[in-house]
């Protein structure tokens, strides 16, 4: 017969053994949970640190945050981008901010296109702005048809009160921003488009002007989109004009 107290050793032996193995097998999910959390805790870090830094003008700090945002995001990937490219607005590196703009429309899904678009829409027309400043029109006027299609383009859910909880900026309305740009952004055209024509150089050649074809599709699309806002808020819009046709709006 089998000693009972030799059987009770060699039953703690196995359990002290279990506990062992499923200890040291614990410990790639507990390094993996630690790292997850430091991750999320220095995701909302960052972020904190980039918008904190472009209120108070620090758009350099804000950017470098921005891009502390960018390694292992796979919750918010546009969010990197996104931050880079207004930090990079706010410091007037306009081309730049475009890139990193259009590259966060790209990661961007849902909603979340709704802050990207009307942020890029926005750079895109102070590029144009500062073509108009330099004397070329024409460029000016393609720019602001490239922001005009970007605004039009916007869903109509972006124009909704969950897209306004998920917005960066919970202090700007949606409806009215995009309302506001469609229309400073159509005035900028006509406008631009009823300067006589400034695009005669030495050589005798005239800049090339914007396709009207294209012109007219965004037509149909801003006619389509204002519908669709109308339809959402029950036929109301804005209701307010002041300013429109001048100016721009500060993106965040």
């Amino acid at each position: 017969m089998t000693d009972p107290a030799s059987a009770l050793l060699a039953a703690n032996r196995r359990r002290r053994r279990i506990r062992r193995w499923i200890a040291i097998g614990s410990i790639p999910l507990v390094i993996a949970g630690l790292v997850l959390v430091a991750k999320l805790l220095s995701m909302y870090a960052f972020a904190h640190q980039s918008i904190s830094a472009y209120v108070t003008g620090d758009y350099a700090g804000s950017e470098a945050a921005a891009h502390g945002q960018s390694w292992w995001n796979v919750f918010e990937p546009y969010k990197a981008p996104f931050n880079s490219g207004t930090a990079l607005a706010g410091a007037d590196r306009l081309p730049e901010a475009r890139a990193d703009l259009e590259d966060a429309l790209t990661l961007a899904k849902g909603l979340e296109v709704c802050d990207v678009r009307i942020n890029l829409a926005i750079v895109v027309e102070r590029m144009g702005d500062a073509e108009q400043a330099g004397g070329d029109a024409a460029k000016a006027a393609e720019l602001y048809g490239e922001a005009l299609e970007i605004t039009v383009d916007t869903p109509k859910e972006c124009d909704s009160e969950q897209a306004q909880q998920q917005s960066s900026d919970p202090s700007r309305d949606m409806g009215d921003t995009l309302d506001d740009l469609e229309d400073r952004l159509q005035k900028k055209q006509q406008q631009g488009q009823q300067q006589p024509e400034q695009g005669q150089g030495g050589d005798g050649q005239t800049e090339q002007q914007p396709d009207q074809g294209k012109l007219d599709d965004i037509e149909d699309k801003l006619g389509q989109g204002q519908q669709d806002r109308e339809d959402q808020l029950g036929g109301g819009g804005s209701g307010d004009d002041e300013g429109a046709g001048s100016g721009t709006d500060k993106p965040w």
